[in-house]
């Protein structure tokens, strides 16, 4: 693995919630119904150079020093939705997690020790005047989490080959997703009692709920448009696959379940393989 794919990680993919003007208190939520009339708003592959360029220094800035001021726009049944970048708070909670994700001399290489304290300390004065923060944005390295699968239907997915490559996404109503945790989750817990799984689409769960209920959700592939090996982007219909597999545990066909199970792992087997060979 290199520094750059752990650090930079642009291999990624994403979970956004858009959220409707009205969810935002004022002075915000004037700012981003101008914001979203501009003619030139930033997409996905800004965000990610922006981010990029902060690591570049020496020593690198994991976190930005202001907040970023943009976001993403939707228009939903001609509501317009945003979904702020909040850079600064993804980058302090990202550094958090690398310290879980990398051993302790390659993350001392790339951020050096000072570097991260003076970061944990801005991030902690930052949460007591803002304790109920959260992202909107969530992402995920070399891989789509399965549970972020079980938020979505198949006839939701999108998939087009554009200029800037291809875009494989999935866009749902925030009732729908919230539904859809509530079913997952009960078949999971009635067909696998506990693990992992389930944690993860419990917090999930919980994370949505912290949203306007007009919201849309989006499952983008980002830039893991680029390490799936050619072809399979074509055949990926893993929303579906997780449909079928709780489906089957549903009608206690735990071998059906299985036999999806391993078809998503076989999936995403090699994209992590380059991730291993990076």
């Amino acid at each position: 693995m290199t520094l750059a794919s752990s650090v930079v990680v642009p291999y990624a993919a994403y979970l956004r919630v858009y959220e409707p003007l009205a969810a935002f208190p004022e002075p915000e939520r004037s700012h981003w119904a101008r914001y979203a009339k501009r003619d030139d708003l930033p997409g996905a592959q800004d965000e990610l150079r922006r981010s990029l360029a902060d690591l570049l220094p020496v020593p690198p800035v994991p976190v930005p020093v202001h907040e970023s001021s943009d976001a993403f726009v939707a228009v939903v049944d001609g509501v317009t939705c945003v979904c702020p970048w909040r850079t600064r708070l993804r980058g302090w909670l990202a550094l958090e997690e690398l310290a879980e994700r990398l051993p302790a001399p390659l993350l001392d290489a790339a951020l050096p020790p000072v570097v991260r304290r003076q970061a944990a300390a801005d991030y902690e004065r930052w949460l007591e005047r803002n304790p109920d923060a959260r992202p909107w944005i969530r992402s995920a390295t070399w891989h789509v989490p399965v549970r972020w699968f079980v938020l979505f239907a198949d006839d939701e997915r999108e998939y087009a080959k554009g200029d800037e490559g291809p875009l494989l996404r999935y866009r749902t109503p925030m009732v729908q997703a919230r539904r859809r945790v509530a079913r997952g989750l009960k078949v999971l817990k009635d067909g696998l009692g506990e693990g992992p799984l389930i944690d993860g689409l419990v917090d999930v769960g919980r994370w949505l709920e912290e949203f306007h209920p007009r919201s849309l959700v989006e499952l983008d592939y980002g830039g893991l448009v680029h390490a799936v090996p050619p072809g399979q982007l074509d055949d990926d219909h893993s929303a579906a696959d997780v449909t079928e597999g709780l489906a089957a545990l549903r009608e206690g066909d735990g071998e059906r379940a299985g036999r999806v199970y391993e078809r998503l792992s076989e999936r995403w087997s090699a994209v992590r393989r380059r991730q291993n060979a990076s």
